[in-house]
């Protein structure tokens, strides 16, 4: 099979700051491509080079060739990249909640019958083929390996079935030559993303060309052909996947010895486990996908407590509920006081802080500047960060720089400085603003949903020992949800188990994977503990 793409020399800076640097590459027919860096590295912007997305013309454009097919494209839109057979599944879903499944995968490809005023007047009022598009999303979802059902409307579909809706959408597109993968699996459980891993190569043998952009390196390494390393802007290796180990990427990655380095020992205090900051009881969450039917559990003071689960089980709807962003009801007990659910600023003034798992919708500010972000919340809710004037009270725009200055610091969040707009950074760099808005609060209790979704393995640990330094430090409570168990059993006090929507057991960190593997699938906690 010959060359699909190929990119010369491509550059691109935004004002002064340089993110691609003398990039070049080929992608053959049918080839899974693999590209990997650091957040911040430039990945995203060279794939939003490659799809025409508008920021890249905005921001006076590109040096350099990309070429398709040996003919040199430079799409303005990503409307002439989908004409040009190239798809993209984004980090952030781009799908209709109100819609069906069906009507998703289908949008503005759907197959239509004629009738006699379209005949008359012109093919956009002809009726919607309902049979015929159901077929096709189903024979897309089929080829996936997923179970589906394309008649189910998307509100009420977890997180790990929209992603494969996202690429059953752009394997539908008549003449796709090329798809681009932007973190396809971090939304998804391990079993899902061996599914995924599974259909990608089926896709790549049916001569579709794949980039693929995963922070899951034994992924990548599964799945691509080739690897390419991207690394401050520029390509630092590109050879075959089989040449490369893990432990190999990740140094190139980052530029150093990628082996966890023995850093500050953390002193924490002895947990008193009589001591309850807070007591969940007969919780109820209407959150589609994530539904919680009956929740109890009570939080230690000062401990890390971990939430697992299979998606879909309810383990996102806990802290959403919460925090007021879903339909609620039961009773929470925050320093024995009851808390007013579905009232989220006054558990907010409570000291109580939450990052969501949905950074876009629910944790940014985008188009506001990164020192906004940051401490938007402890300014509204804590009157933090304000000057008064006249007796009228005015932003200290001053103190909010300092404080972002600060974070952008601590956190090592890769921007042109606290006055870039949060749209603009990386996906990985967004989740760290998250973090430090929600630090900013300076919270006696924290929840944290899915922290390390989408970001590179150096920023992974930054962010897990800035969560356990915060628990020790500032004597901070934390509650964190996530998808990665290993994750959790590196930094958590005890790991409950969600499933059906209701607490099934509670395990401390050490126990085996069996254990965990098996109260996630149902599993009664007194079988596991006598069979296990």
């Amino acid at each position: 099979m010959g060359i699909l793409l190929e990119a010369k020399n491509v550059e691109k800076s935004f004002e002064q700051n340089t993110v691609l640097k003398d990039v070049n590459f080929t992608l053959n027919e049918g080839e899974i491509l693999g590209l990997v860096g650091e957040n911040g590295a430039g990945k995203s912007t060279l794939m939003n080079i490659i799809f025409g997305m508008e920021v890249i013309n905005e921001t006076g454009g590109y040096s350099g060739e990309v070429l398709l097919n040996g003919k040199k494209i430079n799409f303005k839109s990503p409307i002439e990249a989908l004409d040009s057979g190239i798809g993209m599944v984004h980090q952030e879903f781009n799908l209709i909640p109100g819609f069906t499944v069906s009507e998703n995968i289908t949008l503005n490809m759907e197959k239509t019958n004629k009738n006699l005023v379209s005949s008359v007047i012109g093919k956009k009022y002809e009726t919607v083929d309902t049979k015929e598009n159901l077929k096709t999303s189903e024979n897309a979802l089929n080829t996936l390996g997923v179970n589906i059902d394309s008649k189910e409307y998307l509100s009420e579909m977890p997180v790990g079935h929209k992603q494969f809706i996202e690429i059953a959408r752009e394997m539908t597109r008549e003449k796709v030559k090329l798809i681009i993968m932007d973190e396809p699996t971090a939304v998804l459980t391990e079993s899902e993303a061996e599914i995924l891993i599974k259909s990608l190569k089926k896709l790549a043998s049916l001569g579709i060309s794949i980039i693929f952009i995963s922070h899951r390196l034994s992924e990548v390494i599964d799945l691509c052909d080739n690897i390419i390393v991207l690394r401050d802007g520029f390509v630092v290796e590109n050879r075959k996947s089989s040449d490369y180990t893990i432990e190999e990427i990740a140094s190139l990655m980052v530029g150093r010895n990628a082996k966890k380095q023995e850093g500050e020992i953390i002193e924490r205090k002895k947990l008193n486990k009589e001591d309850i900051i807070l007591d969940i009881k007969n919780l109820w969450v209407d959150m589609p996908g994530e539904q919680v039917i009956d929740v109890n559990l009570s939080v230690v003071r000062g401990e890390i407590l971990g939430i697992a689960g299979i998606a879909g089980q309810g383990k996102l709807g806990i802290p959403n509920g919460i925090l007021g962003t879903y339909p609620v009801g039961g009773e929470v007990i925050f320093n024995n006081e009851n808390l007013k659910l579905g009232d989220t600023f006054s558990i907010l003034r409570k000291k109580i802080a939450f990052v969501s798992e949905d950074r876009r919708g629910v944790g940014l500010l985008l188009e506001e500047p990164i020192y906004w972000n940051i401490a938007f919340n402890a300014m509204q809710v804590q009157n933090k960060y304000l000057k008064k004037r006249f007796g009228i009270k005015f932003r200290d725009e001053v103190a909010m720089k300092e404080l972002a200055d600060f974070y952008i610091d601590s956190l090592a969040i890769k921007c042109m400085g606290p006055t870039q707009r949060a749209q603009n950074l990386s996906g990985g760099n967004q989740q760290k603003v998250c973090l430090a808005k929600a630090l900013a609060m300076e919270p006696e209790l924290l929840f944290v949903s899915e922290p390390t979704r989408g970001i590179d393995i150096g920023a992974k640990e930054l962010v897990l020992n800035t969560l356990k330094e915060t628990n020790a430090k500032d004597d901070t409570s934390i509650v964190m949800i996530s998808s990665e168990l290993e994750e959790l059993r590196s930094i958590c006090d005890r790991i409950a188990v969600i499933c059906d929507g209701k607490i099934a057991g509670i395990l401390s960190p050490y126990d085996s994977s069996e254990k965990f593997g098996l109260l996630m699938s149902g599993v009664s906690l007194k079988e596991v503990n006598a069979n296990v």
